[in-house]
């Protein structure tokens, strides 16, 4: 399946029709993760990096460990896309007691677990990764180079992106989908495939962070998210009990540390505040 497609739209400006445009879309289709033989999540996704979506989803909500993936087999149904999964060791054993059964909007993410206690899982600590030396100088190149990773985005204008950046190299990886969920479940198994430690930069998404998306890089093992957007107060009370730095409202040289500042160094004395912004 193609990631997008080209549809006519009527345009109007003050009131007044003007000539017909031609706009590049995204598709946005249902993909269904099987796991030996049981459909563990729907969700609403773009049809593209699949293998990459099938691991970081497995990883990130608990299912699966990525040596546990035997095989990931996409098949093309009336409906849209059914990754075939076949999963070996106690993976199968956590299926079993975390039955997830879910038709979600664009990778909602918690949608359709079926208990508080599932939702509200203890996540990971990442609080004894020190990670690598990053500076406010580094947040806002990050911040600047990740337009230039988002060739759909640039197309369509309707799709989120996950980058993986470390100091020194800038952005390695990056993927894009309609869902913000997704987009980070693609970044996560481009990392598992590439063999890159997500201890070693910081993850950035062009979305808000809730308290899921903090969940999932918990998972994921890296000790700093970045955000365009703002994030939740429980996802900050979540990343901050597990560990994690969360930088948002990152734009321009500008940004906003909210929890665990001290893997951002600098010189500057606001740095022992709760919260920073560079300017």
């Amino acid at each position: 399946m193609e990631s997008w497609r080209s549809r006519q739209s009527m345009g109007f400006e003050a009131g007044k029709a003007v000539a017909p445009r031609r706009h590049d879309l995204p598709e946005e289709v249902a993909i269904a993760l099987t796991c030996n033989g049981t459909t563990q999540a729907v969700m609403m996704g773009t049809p593209a990096d699949l293998n990459d979506f099938a691991t970081g989803f497995l990883l990130t909500e608990g299912l699966a460990q990525p040596d546990e993936i035997e095989a990931i087999e996409p098949i093309e149904t009336g409906h849209g896309l059914d990754l075939q999964i076949r999963l070996a060791g106690d993976a199968e054993a956590r299926l079993t007691k975390r039955r997830r059964s879910m038709a979600g909007p664009v990778g909602c993410g918690l949608c359709g677990i079926e208990s508080l206690e599932a939702a509200m899982a203890t996540s990971p600590s990442v609080a004894g990764i020190e990670g690598p030396a990053f500076s406010p100088e580094d947040i806002s190149r990050a911040i600047a180079l990740l337009p230039t990773f988002q060739p759909l985005h640039d197309a369509t204008l309707a799709v989120h992106g996950a980058a993986f950046y470390t100091p020194g190299d800038g952005i390695v990886l990056a993927r894009e989908d309609v869902g913000r969920h997704n987009a980070l479940d693609k970044l996560v198994g481009a990392l598992i495939a590439n063999n890159c430690d997500p201890a070693l930069g910081a993850i950035l998404i062009t979305s808000r962070v809730s308290i899921d998306m903090v969940q999932k890089v918990l998972r994921a093992g890296a000790p700093i998210l970045i955000a365009v957007s703002a994030p939740t107060a429980s996802a900050l009370d979540l990343a901050e009990r597990h560990g994690l730095t969360v930088v948002g409202l990152a734009k321009g040289s500008r940004f906003e540390i909210f929890t665990h500042p001290e893997r951002i160094r600098s010189d500057d004395a606001t740095q022992k505040a709760p919260s920073h912004a560079a300017r």
